[in-house]
């Protein structure tokens, strides 16, 4: 119950759909939608769970993608279904990422994983997340699952911000290693990749992509808005050509796993 109030707490007051609208914001959706892309074939079914107010599964869904969609947060689902075409193949139910038990194993072509990680505390329950979310799709399907970044965040609150000094954030940081905790009251969950390599050990799948989807961009959000068309154009070329990179990956705030059930 405390999660699902600081969520709703939370949702009510921001608006994440227009966050993937603005121009900085799209990176992350233009990203997110160019590696799904790749996947798509005529008739798949598709599930997105934690779907929000549905930007991802209207998107698919438009494109003619019969989408089952999963959402806790209540307005979240009041604004998915208010931007929900006529005759658009898409259901919304509200649902938990770590009990899908009314959706049968097997079912979907490519299940979606992009916001429910970001609010999952224990290892028990990203694990849980994740089991189901893999149990659902059929074998030789293709999962993404999202997360935030550590040390993207580390670098833009504690110091960019000022954050470092203040008593409670020092509390939820390892003094030596800096990688943080997270509860509901700081709402987002932190990962690095050795966290996600450890939640995925236990899992039948192989990893097709591991990848930024937004890398620099929320670090010069100003700059990024101030872009015409062709700059911006350049500037997604280049974010494209490194978001797979080893080397700049960790400098993302949001980071896409994608992989294939085996």
């Amino acid at each position: 119950m405390e999660t699902l109030k600081a969520l709703t707490d939370y949702y009510e007051k921001y608006s994440e759909d227009g966050r993937l609208r603005s121009r900085h914001g799209s990176v992350e959706f233009l990203t997110t939608m160019r590696y799904i892309e790749r996947y798509l074939k005529p008739g798949m079914r598709i599930m997105e769970i934690g779907a929000g107010t549905g930007r991802y599964s209207h998107a698919l869904a438009l494109q003619g993608y019969h989408v089952d969609a999963v959402e806790l947060v209540e307005h979240n689902i009041e604004i998915f279904k208010q931007n929900t075409a006529k005759d658009e193949p898409v259901t919304i139910t509200q649902g938990n990422a770590t009990d899908l038990s009314t959706f049968p194993d097997n079912t979907y072509d490519m299940t979606l994983l992009l916001g429910p990680m970001y609010h999952l505390y224990t290892e028990t329950e990203q694990h849980q997340a994740l089991s189901e979310a893999i149990r659902i799709t059929q074998k030789g399907g293709i999962i993404f699952a999202a997360y935030c970044n550590n040390d993207a965040t580390i670098i833009q609150f504690c110091f960019q911000r000022g954050m470092i000094k203040n008593p409670h954030f020092q509390e939820l940081l390892d003094p030596v290693t800096f990688k943080a905790s997270s509860t509901p009251q700081e709402l987002f969950q932190l990962y690095r990749k050795e966290d996600i390599d450890r939640l995925m050990a236990d899992f039948a799948v192989t990893r097709l992509h591991y990848l930024g989807t937004d890398m620099a961009t929320n670090f010069i959000k100003e700059t990024v808005d101030a872009m015409d068309d062709e700059v911006f154009e350049i500037y997604m070329r280049y974010h494209f050509y490194i978001c797979e990179r080893e080397d700049m990956v960790g400098a993302t705030h949001h980071i896409l796993d994608v992989f294939r059930k085996d």
